[in-house]
């Protein structure tokens, strides 16, 4: 229990640890907008992690580049759409809705789709079904225990 605990509180500081003090802007409002967009975008080391909680180095470089951008201006969007413009589509950790991404955003809700008919097709099918009859075995066995022999 004890480690599982520690466990989980390293896990939570470790984002905390990934944006380095002097990477963090002085002006708060703007540090929030830059924390904003690291939050979607993705490391394209790690690839599961977004950029502000990822400890890798290109990350870092990302983060610092997201800054530049934000202390030069540029809003949130212009700062994504620089990144993206500068490693791919990849980079944002929610794909936009395009024609190539269309399957990532329609795929889910199609096999949800599928799964449901399936399992309601096979839920009618077994509540349809006819009993079968016991084997003479069993009926045995079933008469044995309803007169109460073992």
């Amino acid at each position: 229990m004890r480690m599982g605990l520690i466990a989980m509180m390293t896990a939570i500081s470790l984002g905390a640890l990934a944006v380095e003090p002097s990477e963090r802007l002085a002006d708060p409002a703007l540090e929030s907008r830059a924390r904003e967009v690291s939050k979607a975008l993705r490391c394209v080391v790690c690839q599961n992690e977004s950029i502000d909680d990822s400890n890798a180095e290109l990350a870092k470089d990302m983060r610092i580049l997201v800054r530049d951008r934000i202390n030069a201006g540029d809003s949130n969007q212009a700062v994504l759409d620089y990144m993206v413009e500068r490693y791919g589509d990849f980079v944002l950790l929610k794909p936009r809705v395009m024609p190539t991404t269309i399957a990532l955003w329609v795929a889910p809700a199609v096999l949800l789709a599928l799964g449901l008919l399936v399992l309601i097709r096979t839920m009618r099918r077994r509540a349809m079904a006819e009993p079968t009859a016991l084997s003479s075995d069993e009926a045995l066995k079933l008469k044995r225990l309803m007169d109460g022999a073992p």
